[in-house]
């Protein structure tokens, strides 16, 4: 009899216990039947509930630093690109997560940095993304590595039609690659800790990387004067194009087309003092700063990104993982595998709230860069450079 109370008493300790989290999402179709299985899998495991809102991507940022202080937000959010979190950290409003996450040891360790906010760990990385070079193995049989090789197989595929490589020059995300290879950058950001005062987009490394992309289209005779994104991926698909930088958003267009590619990094440019480090983009799970249900909220942030969620979560929506080991158990898919080399190579897109100064006056620059021939670099980078620093005061 003793025991039967003690088992009945156990039994609703374990329902008084038990809580309900609400998680905020972005996600649908199978991404979202994904989550909803996960939280299903984590009521199974740990009795607790969790409440799947779905919430507009651009709509969250404003809708956390509102409802948050109220009371009335989620207690978690899947998922924010690091480009927002540090604005949300400096609104207060999400939770470092550092005491919930004991062990890194199997996140990218691009995606952790970039999930980083002056020294503490602002979210729970879930996937990430950057450009590489997709070449046609039709066209080009095996990846180049130096820019001999790449020169001498692009300039043979160009010509009657048909295109050796193609990229939009006139982005500035999709060229930092190149930027960065040359010693420009964005901020100085010494061991996570970002000086915005410290803008690298003018220095001598800067000037040497828009006189290449300038050489890409007039030099080189590459890239056409009016190619944007969608008309290189246009030429990639109907086979016109032996090499394209894009990133995995292109990926399902070019498999429905056919096309046998191969995934690489680009390499490294003529004079350049390093290697090739592209933009990378990450997304994470973040912590409502005002949860009453913090450490049951994290339990299942950590959940889905655990390997075997990984590996569910790529099979749904084809996101590259950010769990190393859910990379190794997808090595047959040479996305994951080819994606997952030049994140890891890449550099985190700066997190902080001044980003939002630089992209216009950097773009604007990158894009009268490759306008005509032989431009003055050092005047065009040394104006944006002044408008950023003025954007930022």
């Amino acid at each position: 009899m003793k025991r039967a109370l003690t088992v009945l008493s156990l039994a609703l300790l374990g329902q008084a216990g038990a809580a309900t989290i609400t998680v905020w999402t972005h996600f649908g179709d199978a991404e979202l039947t994904w989550l909803k299985a996960q939280a299903a899998d984590f009521k199974t495991k740990t009795g607790n509930t969790v409440n799947l809102v779905s919430v507009p991507f651009d709509q969250i940022p404003d809708k956390l630093i509102q409802s948050g202080p109220k009371g009335q937000g989620p207690d978690l959010v899947t998922t924010l690109p690091q480009d927002r979190l540090g604005q949300l950290a400096a609104a207060g409003v999400i939770e470092p997560m550092d005491k919930y996450v004991t062990s890194k040891t199997d996140l990218d360790r691009t995606a952790v940095s970039a999930m980083t906010y002056q020294g503490k760990l602002f979210g729970l990385p879930m996937f990430a993304e950057s450009v590489a070079l997709i070449y046609n193995k039709k066209l080009v049989p095996t990846a180049p590595t130096t820019w001999a090789q790449f020169l001498s197989v692009a300039q043979k595929n160009t010509g009657s039609g048909k295109f050796g490589y193609l990229a939009d020059l006139s982005n500035a995300y999709m060229q930092y690659g190149i930027v960065s290879s040359f010693g420009g950058y964005v901020f100085k950001n010494t061991g996570g800790t970002v000086n915005v005062k410290d803008v690298g987009l003018a220095n001598a490394g800067a000037e040497k990387a828009s006189a290449f992309l300038n050489d890409l289209r007039y030099k080189y005779n590459l890239v056409p004067e009016g190619v944007d994104g969608g008309a290189a991926k246009s030429a990639f698909v109907d086979g016109r194009l032996a090499m394209l930088l894009t990133g995995p958003w292109d990926m399902g267009d070019i498999k429905k087309a056919g096309i046998d590619y191969g995934i690489a990094a680009f390499p490294t440019p003529p004079g350049a003092t390093g290697k090739w480090s592209p933009f990378v983009g990450v997304q994470g799970t973040m912590l409502n700063a005002y949860s009453k249900n913090k450490a049951i909220a994290a339990q299942f942030a950590k959940q889905i990104t655990t390997s075997d969620a990984q590996v569910a979560f790529n099979k749904a929506g084809g996101r590259i993982p950010v769990s190393l080991s859910a990379r190794t158990k997808l090595k047959a898919d040479p996305v994951v595998v080819g994606f997952g080399k030049t994140i890891s190579a890449g550099t985190p897109m700066p997190n902080v709230p001044q980003m939002g100064a630089v992209w216009g006056p950097w773009s604007n620059a990158v894009a009268q860069s490759v306008q005509k021939a032989n431009q003055n670099y050092s005047q065009i980078l040394d104006k944006a450079v002044a408008e950023i620093n003025g954007n930022i005061k």
